[in-house]
């Protein structure tokens, strides 16, 4: 796998830029976790601008690699029942709400301040006089947990979608799915908002989930703000629990990908799980510098070539799971430590 990456590196040391291959062993899992540590530890430089990303090229190899020679891909075979989650509902977790946590509206810090976070990225920053911004967001839901791939092999099963790694669904069923590319979690997400919308019409739904769809609410991936703010609250917080960080309360520092919410967090914003660490999660943003604004995306998406992503992933370190920190990758890449989570949004 090619990849061209551009690093910015901690205070003291020069950005690099790299060209080469990437191809971790599924029997080196150590070695994959340093991999996706040493790849997504900085940011991407653009034009002029110092921007944190990770910018890496999708792989041709790895089309039509599983199933036929179309790249549809086998089926998926999936397990009869898992602890808290519906199997005869997409695999979504066993509650009313279908594990879609509320967001309330309203305004939030957004970014960082380098005088209350010393590990901060100046990509953080809200303009040159290193402040945070403050977007006003309206009420939105949040998925608790990050897509597994027992979800993911239900989207598969049902849509034909093409299997372009097949490394995507060999990870345990309650496991973050993992190898999906920008174009995978889209297509996930307008899958399931209309599985959603079938399933409403035939009366299976809670009353408040199917009125929200019914008033033309819809699944999608969170921008960067809803995705930030879902993790770090109304209170500005560094990470989703507080302003240090706590190692029984995320998956990082380690050898692979943990079973989606067996880190209890009590005092995670929201009552959402994994928002730091277990694996990076695409969001819906292209990548720009701040202010945050989404009202020129649809502008932006034809020529920009990276899509945010947040939350670090299990092979990396503390600065770079805090709630403000941005990656970004190619919209093509697929990668053992990205992922992605969805959410639940106005129209």
């Amino acid at each position: 796998m090619r990849a061209r990456v551009v690093l910015r590196l901690p205070e003291g040391r020069e950005p690099l830029v790299t060209e080469g291959s990437f191809e971790p062993s599924p029997a080196d899992p150590a070695g994959a976790a340093m991999r996706s540590t040493g790849v997504v530890i900085a940011a991407v430089v653009l034009v002029a601008l110092s921007w944190l990303a990770l910018a890496v090229a999708p792989d041709p190899d790895l089309d039509g690699a599983a199933g036929d020679e179309d790249g549809s891909g086998p089926r998926v075979s999936l397990p009869s029942e898992l602890a808290g989650f519906r199997p005869d509902l997409a695999w979504l977790p066993d509650d009313p709400m279908l594990g879609f946590e509320e967001i309330p509206a309203g305004r939030f810090a957004m970014g960082s301040d380098p005088g209350r976070d010393s590990l901060s990225f100046n990509v953080e920053w809200w303009g040159n006089g290193r402040v945070q911004g403050q977007p006003n967001l309206s009420t939105f839901y949040m998925a608790r947990y990050e897509v597994t791939v027992a979800q993911y092999a239900a989207f598969l099963n049902a849509s034909g979608h093409p299997v372009l790694d097949p490394k995507a669904v060999q990870a345990p069923p309650d496991h973050p799915v993992t190898w999906v590319a920008w174009t995978d979690a889209i297509a996930y997400a307008d899958w399931l908002d209309g599985e959603l919308r079938t399933r409403a019409d035939a009366g299976d739904l809670d009353p408040v989930v199917a009125g929200l769809l019914q008033d033309g609410w819809r699944v999608t991936l969170p921008s960067e703000a809803q995705w930030e703010k879902a993790a770090r609250g109304a209170d500005g917080r560094i990470y989703p629990w507080g302003d240090t960080p706590e190692p029984g309360f995320a998956n990082y520092r380690a050898r692979g990908t943990a079973r989606v919410g067996s880190f209890d967090c009590p005092p995670c914003a929201h009552g959402l799980a994994d928002m730091s660490g277990n694996v990076w999660e695409w969001t819906i943003s292209p990548y720009q510098p701040y202010p945050f604004t989404d009202t020129d995306d649809g502008e932006t998406m034809r020529s920009e070539a990276l899509w945010v992503m947040r939350g670090g992933s299990f092979g990396d370190a503390e600065q770079m799971i805090r709630t403000a920190n941005r990656g970004g990758a190619d919209p093509g890449a697929r990668r053992p430590f990205i992922g992605f989570r969805v959410a639940f949004v106005p129209d």
